[in-house]
């Protein structure tokens, strides 16, 4: 059995909305237009019909796919874990690095992650750093440029 892995209620709210997009609008549509193109006569020489065969095969793929992460999905809503104070996943951080410059990152799952709107993936150098860590607390993290230094100034739990 694999381990489960954790995903924020948010997290998986979108892959649900995505899996039922998938299943009730992508899938008949293309189910219609393989119908549309096969209608056009010699299948050999279709491209439509290729093209159309094509995108099914990524749409099923997709669906499985989806369908896997939300049954190997531990779903974990922070404002409900008591964790006295430190940085668990699903934790927002305040972080002030040595520079004075302040950064807000949310620790996520994997497949959540996406830098430009704050969310660090719970698996990445700067998250393994700060998850323990409560506010007031430095954390050093090795970066590929060296290693950065940052103040955790508040955590939350949202």
């Amino acid at each position: 059995m694999s381990a489960k892995t954790p995903l924020t209620v948010k997290g998986a709210g979108l892959l649900k909305t995505e899996l039922h997009e998938l299943k009730t609008v992508q899938r008949p549509a293309i189910i219609t237009a393989i119908a549309e193109a096969r209608a056009h006569g010699d299948l050999s020489e279709n491209a439509e019909y290729a093209a159309a065969k094509e995108r099914q095969s990524f749409i099923e793929g997709r669906i499985a796919e989806v369908e896997s992460k939300l049954s190997n999905a531990q779903i974990i809503d922070p404002s409900t874990m008591e964790t006295d104070g430190r940085c668990v996943f699903g934790a927002t951080l305040d972080l002030e690095d040595v520079s004075g410059g302040t950064v807000t990152y949310q620790i996520v799952g994997d497949d959540e992650a996406d830098i430009k709107l704050g969310k660090i993936s719970i698996s990445s150098p700067i998250a393994r750093a700060l998850i323990g860590k409560y506010a007031g607390d430095m954390a050093q993290v090795q970066a590929p440029g060296g290693v950065r230094e940052y103040e955790i100034l508040d955590i939350r739990y949202v």
